[in-house]
């Protein structure tokens, strides 16, 4: 028998229904939550693959999940991708794969710890061309973390004056400066697996319970073509096989605005009835598909052989 564990936070909706489907389904493969304490180095973690969808916040967990890959486990998504991406590499990436992105720029902290002392900061600039800044993004623009999600610290910038003022208040965040792109129609891409894309209407000017709901639209064959065909050349450059990507289309053209969601909300209460469905039936046949195979598989004994695209 097969075995698939879900390491989930506060959320039931998508981890209930999700072991539900796959346990139903008489496939061989048995889905639980994953129930850990102390781990030892030596020991498997039990399961076949495990779903991950809170490491991002519990440091725990991702020694857990690294371990796991070690000893022969699947982990999606894979925690040494994750743990290595930021949302300024992964715009500068998805950059270099041709698609178009709003113009970025990473700037310094605007605080560090008491340990870092003015010696340690000889290789930044001061003080920084705050009107080159802008006038490299235009106005307006969108100053948020480089790490992060959950549109926390998130702020639109309309002036030079408010860039400064918002700025001195993000204390020890390292924050991007990004293009505001004035969009004329906005979609969600739902990703499971890589290469599996549902385009969704999506409007991120409603609260959040909203945004799937009652967003009519529709997209030129051409363009849905090329941002299905961007949002699978994004996962397969991230090594993503969970996450949601967003394209904000101004003048017919898809710009890549939030791409890196590696445990994206799949609540029902989010999706609604129309696309939750779809979520959970296609990443049960995901997970059953990965925990076979993982069965077969050799575990690596390299890091850089633990990461695949």
């Amino acid at each position: 028998m097969y075995k698939i564990g879900l390491l989930v936070g506060r959320e039931r909706s998508f981890p209930d229904a999700l072991i539900e489907e796959i346990n139903s389904r008489n496939a061989g493969v048995t889905a639980e939550y994953v129930s850990t304490g102390e781990v030892n180095s030596h020991d498997p973690s039990g399961y076949n693959v495990i779903l991950d969808r809170i490491s991002h916040e519990v440091v725990f967990y991702q020694a857990f999940l690294k371990k796991s890959v070690l000893s022969g486990t699947e982990v999606i998504n894979n925690p040494f991708w994750r743990l290595a991406d930021d949302k300024f590499f992964g715009t500068a990436l998805v950059e270099k794969l041709g698609i178009a992105v709003p113009k970025t720029l990473i700037i310094p902290s605007r605080a560090y710890p008491e340990s870092i002392v003015p010696e340690s900061l000889r290789n930044l600039k001061h003080p920084l061309d705050w009107n080159a800044l802008i006038e490299y993004t235009g106005l307006p623009a969108i100053l948020k973390p480089h790490w992060g999600g959950g549109w926390r610290d998130v702020h639109r910038i309309d002036s030079l004056h408010q860039l400064l003022e918002v700025y001195n208040r993000t204390g020890q965040l390292c924050m991007m400066l990004q293009e505001f792109i004035q969009w004329q129609q906005y979609v969600r891409c739902l990703c499971v697996g890589k290469k599996n894309v549902l385009i969704t209407n999506w409007d991120p000017r409603k609260s959040h319970f909203e945004r799937y709901s009652n967003v009519e639209q529709e997209l030129e064959p051409a363009l849905r073509d090329r941002i299905q065909a961007d949002a699978v050349r994004i996962n397969e450059a991230l090594g993503y096989d969970m996450n949601t990507v967003e394209f904000a289309v101004r003048g017919g053209i898809p710009y890549a605005i939030d791409f890196m969601n590696s445990a994206p909300d799949f609540d029902i209460t989010s999706l609604t009835e129309a696309y939750f469905p779809w979520v959970v039936r296609n990443m049960a046949d995901l997970l059953i598909d990965r925990a076979k195979k993982a069965a077969k598989k050799k575990p690596a004994a390299r890091w850089d052989k633990l990461i695949q695209i």
